[in-house]
């Protein structure tokens, strides 16, 4: 089992530290970690020169990290070194401070899940994914208690439409249909459900791991989620296979996802390639492939807007000094304008 729980690549980085031991993250929670080496479960910290030189909060270890920890003195281990993440799920913290949170590292797939009924949300699912790719981990759709759901034809196509090259599944833990995600859960690879609180995250897991280890809730009367999973946790699948469990997240701030962006909506970017001007604002230029879709009915206006919104969001959190003062700019213009205009 310990060459499933430690790939070779994370082997060899740990190698470069022969004084301390590999050890994966489990859960997280006030400063505290639970951590699996091949000695077993233990309670860790960080060490104080980590602290001292970590410099953002997504540099803390988080669930799914491999780290190296001294094991060795006392009941808490003490880790020293995250390894290089080979995916990591970051979302902007809430509240109002600018900073990122890493939600969970070193994914394989990431299930980005949402009930048949009335939580299917296109707009938050367009969030999802763009934060999914941005990840580095492979997205995948999964639509859950497809039981509350007499026809899911036209809501899978209404989906497939916004999940481009994403592969849809449908599940039901009712009906036992949860066989599709198999195909991704495979021994050594890690994958993390992400989505809002009730769409039965913990419930696809618990069949997973054939027991009902995990705490699961029914929804309210307003068909809204019941918050169940109150921590990320890590475990481990009979079949050698690694899962993540989050707690619910009906919104999922932004954080510098340009990449995600070009993946999530690669429709409106091979639009954008195509317009007359490189530098085309999409706002009536001559030659603009996507103003042009937009009046053909090619391109659904509220996924325009959706990427506008998300576009201008992921410019404030990658840089907020240089987005506010871009649109200072844009306004003094605008109003410029408009006052030429009435003297007029």
């Amino acid at each position: 089992m310990s060459e499933l729980l430690y790939p070779p690549r994370f082997l060899a980085l740990a190698a470069e530290y022969p004084e301390w031991t590999l050890c994966r993250v489990l859960s997280q929670g006030k400063g505290q970690y639970r951590i699996l080496s091949a000695q077993g479960e233990q309670l860790a910290v960080v060490s104080g020169k980590f602290r001292y030189e970590t410099e953002v909060p997504s540099d803390y270890p988080a669930v799914g990290d491999y780290v190296m920890a001294d094991i060795n003195h006392g009941d808490t281990a003490v880790i020293q070194h995250v390894l290089h993440r080979q995916s990591v799920f970051l979302r902007r913290a809430a509240g109002t401070a600018k900073k990122e949170q890493a939600v969970a590292a070193n994914i394989d797939t990431v299930f980005l899940c949402m009930s048949l009924n009335h939580d299917l949300n296109l707009r938050r699912l367009e969030r999802y994914l763009t934060v999914a790719w941005d990840s580095g981990a492979l997205p995948v759709v999964v639509l859950t208690k497809r039981d509350l759901c007499s026809d899911d034809t036209h809501i899978l196509a209404e989906v497939q439409r916004v999940a481009l090259g994403v592969d849809v599944l449908t599940t039901s833990a009712l009906q036992h249909a949860w066989d599709a995600l198999q195909t991704y859960i495979l021994p050594g690879k890690t994958v993390a459900f992400v989505g809002s609180s009730g769409v039965g995250k913990s419930t696809l897991i618990n069949c997973l791991l054939g027991t009902e280890q995990l705490e699961t809730n029914g929804l309210r009367n307003d068909d809204k989620g019941r918050h169940t999973t109150t921590r990320r946790e890590l475990l481990i699948l009979p079949n050698g296979a690694m899962v993540i469990d989050t707690p619910g997240m009906r919104e999922l701030g932004m954080w510098d996802a340009a990449e995600g962006m070009l993946s999530a909506f690669s429709d409106i970017e091979t639009l954008a390639a195509q317009c007359r001007f490189q530098n085309c604002t999409h706002q009536g230029e001559p030659g603009c492939a996507v103003r042009a879709a937009l009046e053909r009915g090619e391109l659904e206006t509220e996924r325009w807007h959706s990427y506008g919104k998300l576009m201008a969001e992921n410019a404030f959190t990658a840089d907020a000094d240089s987005y506010l003062a871009a649109k200072e700019k844009k306004f003094k213009e605008i109003a410029r304008y408009n006052k030429t205009n009435r003297k007029r």
